[in-house]
């Protein structure tokens, strides 16, 4: 697959992965495709407008994956779809659980690649980040992911595909009767954080989440879903007008050289011009506020000059803004350290005397390297033998605590509500 210059990495197009079995995977069609995919095997256009109409229910309503299910489907073309199609869901590698309840998937696809998803849970809301690209091209030099060569975009497939086995998860599909709402759901917020840059996959982003955002579908506000770019300007507007949702910029450094260095996009699309996109985002206001990332490493942009600076441009182009300040995430083979917890807390307070928003994000999910800029597959790095002993290894620590809290629950005098 041809790159076309370290500072415009854009993946050449090339055909999406084909099924061994020929079927087609109805997960990720918008309605219209859905529609068009049952025209090009044979059925009559008011039936494909009908049973579209019910497959969508059940695909992305019901969390169905076995047409056999889907009973008001007449049975001859239940059966017409189990030879032709299937409801597809990401193959699980590895799943790991951090000790502060962050979970981690690592998910292959059907040609043998593999990426990540997680997902946080906090105490008024869970958020899912979800992946885009399988690698990465930008080389931003703090991020673990940033180390891997771009492989290539995910469908929307498979990008649709996290959210679904998420809620697989977590069990979130509503039984037969029953009505699920947001407040009763654990996954209530998306973020396009994960592996890849969203706007380098802009068609297939933008269908996952026409799929996510549906009232008929996933059924997930926009406001709940952010989206995070490393500053590719010219496809900010089109975010902003074609999809809508909340955007976060990782800023990371206030002047050219340093930002140059861990965000070397910044050679191309520069701070002042990237502010001024922000400034232009569709939507943007002091309700729905642009966050810019800033990962804070040690000696390198993390000074009260940089705070200071930082409140100038964000003043100077009078965003909406709100920064998120990272503490460094380590991985091996980094030349970064984090800056001490009182030269964040100082840089903070910068920023808010000034009026602007700056919480310190506490970091989640370190010890299965879950955290932010510490994503990248190394699976392949260990055998199938070892993962299955850590599976097993897993699954038996799991059945302990259960068994545990059930002994604890069994022998407490008094009956939980």
């Amino acid at each position: 697959m041809t790159i076309p210059g370290a500072n415009s990495p854009v993946p050449v197009p090339r055909p999406q992965p084909v099924r061994a079995d020929g079927r087609t995977d109805l997960v990720g069609l918008e309605k219209p495709a859905l529609k068009a995919a049952l025209l090009d095997i044979g059925m009559p256009e008011k039936q494909a407008r009908l049973r579209a109409k019910q497959l969508w229910h059940w695909i992305y309503l019901r969390g169905e994956t076995e047409f056999g299910a889907m009973t008001d489907i007449a049975k001859a073309h239940r059966t017409l779809f189990e030879e032709k199609f299937i409801i597809g869901r990401p193959e699980i590698t590895e799943a790991l659980v951090s000790e502060d309840g962050t979970r981690k998937w690592l998910l292959k696809t059907g040609d043998g690649n593999e990426y990540e998803m997680v997902f946080i849970p906090d105490a008024d809301r869970g958020t899912l980040c979800v992946s885009s690209q399988i690698g990465c091209t930008l080389n931003c030099s703090f991020c673990h992911t940033g180390t891997m060569k771009l492989v290539r975009n995910l469908t929307a497939g498979e990008v649709t595909g996290q959210i679904m086995l998420a809620r697989d998860a977590l069990g979130e599909w509503p039984r037969p009767g029953e009505v699920m709402v947001g407040a009763s759901r654990m996954l209530t917020n998306i973020v396009m954080m994960g592996m890849g840059e969203p706007l380098y996959n802009f068609d297939n982003v933008k269908s996952a989440l026409g799929i996510v955002m549906d009232e008929t579908g996933l059924g997930l506000s926009k406001r709940r879903i952010t989206l995070s770019t490393s500053g590719v300007v010219p496809m900010m507007a089109r975010c902003g007008d074609e999809i809508g949702v909340n955007l976060a910029v990782s800023l990371h450094a206030v002047n050219k050289d340093v930002r140059d260095e861990i965000v070397p996009l910044n050679r191309k699309y520069g701070i002042e011009e990237l502010l001024a996109a922000c400034a232009a985002y569709p939507s943007a206001s002091n309700a729905r506020r642009i966050t810019f990332e800033y990962v804070m490493l040690k000696d390198l942009n993390d000074s009260d000059a940089d705070a200071r600076r930082l409140v100038r441009l964000l003043k100077m182009h009078d965003l909406p803004a709100k920064v998120n300040l990272i503490p460094f995430n380590p991985w091996p083979g980094s030349k970064y350290a984090c800056s001490a917890p009182e030269r964040i807390r100082a840089f903070s307070k910068i920023v808010f005397d000034a009026g602007i928003s700056a919480p310190i994000r506490t970091p989640r999910g370190q010890d299965i390297m879950a955290a932010c800029g510490q994503l990248k597959t190394a699976s392949e790095k260990k055998s199938r033998a070892e993962r299955d002993r850590e599976a097993a290894a897993a699954t038996e620590t799991a059945e302990a605590q259960a068994a545990e809290a059930v002994g604890t629950v069994s022998s407490a005098s008094t009956p939980l509500p």
